[in-house]
């Protein structure tokens, strides 16, 4: 089986491409795509990708911003849902989705209920915590619009690229599964108060147990 590992930087996963060449014979074949930042770079490396070789899983991994304090820096979840938190309209201070406007169907696939749904056994295999997670356009600083959010969407992890992954590989029809590592809390512009190290380094750790399993 081919897995199709997606990140969107190379620094994300160095350590497991460091293990990779070393330890390739106990692993399964891996093709690694850098897709670059945002939903734009994302959807389209992945899509020309599958088009050369079609795997038979394929894995995002990434760091991400978490509405949740309570969840730890350098906690790594799997999301089980994403939806594209700025694809909206404000009106009088409350936040409306496409879905709502009646300009694009809830049920519309790979639609469900208007999020984009994971339901590999991939997913349910894994023992991540699983979550909900939005991708946006813009890293989310305000107040107001983190205050938006969760009364739209209640995610607990925000990304740029993860909804990109989720929607492809749906309307592909290829088994999936993407983890993040929380990097730092939504809001949160001082990177002092960040945990690249500690997220990356257990990102990476999940990434090979994840592979190992798959063998």
């Amino acid at each position: 089986m081919i897995c199709l590992l997606v990140a969107a930087t190379v620094t994300e996963i160095s350590p497991f491409l460091a293990y990779y060449r070393d330890t390739k014979n106990s692993l399964p074949a891996v093709d690694v795509l850098i897709t670059g930042i945002g939903l734009t770079a994302t959807t389209y490396s992945i899509t020309r990708q599958i088009q050369i070789r079609r795997p038979g899983l394929a894995i995002q991994a990434g760091i991400g911003g978490c509405f949740d304090k309570k969840i730890a820096l350098g906690s790594v979840l799997a999301i089980k849902q994403e939806a594209i938190g700025d694809q909206v309209v404000i009106e009088n201070g409350k936040m409306k989705s496409l879905f709502e406007l009646g300009l694009v169907p809830k049920y519309q696939f790979p639609l469900s209920k208007s999020w984009l749904v994971n339901n590999s056994e991939v997913l349910k295999k894994t023992k991540l915590k699983k979550v909900t997670g939005i991708t946006t356009n813009e890293i989310t600083t305000s107040k107001q619009k983190i205050g938006l959010y969760r009364d739209a969407f209640d995610p607990v992890v925000e990304s740029l690229e993860g909804a990109a992954f989720h929607y492809v590989c749906l309307q592909e029809k290829i088994p999936f599964l993407q983890i993040r590592s929380v990097s730092n809390y939504i809001g949160e512009r001082n990177k002092k108060n960040w945990d690249m190290k500690n997220s990356i380094t257990n990102l990476n750790k999940e990434l090979i147990l994840l592979l190992e399993s798959v063998v």
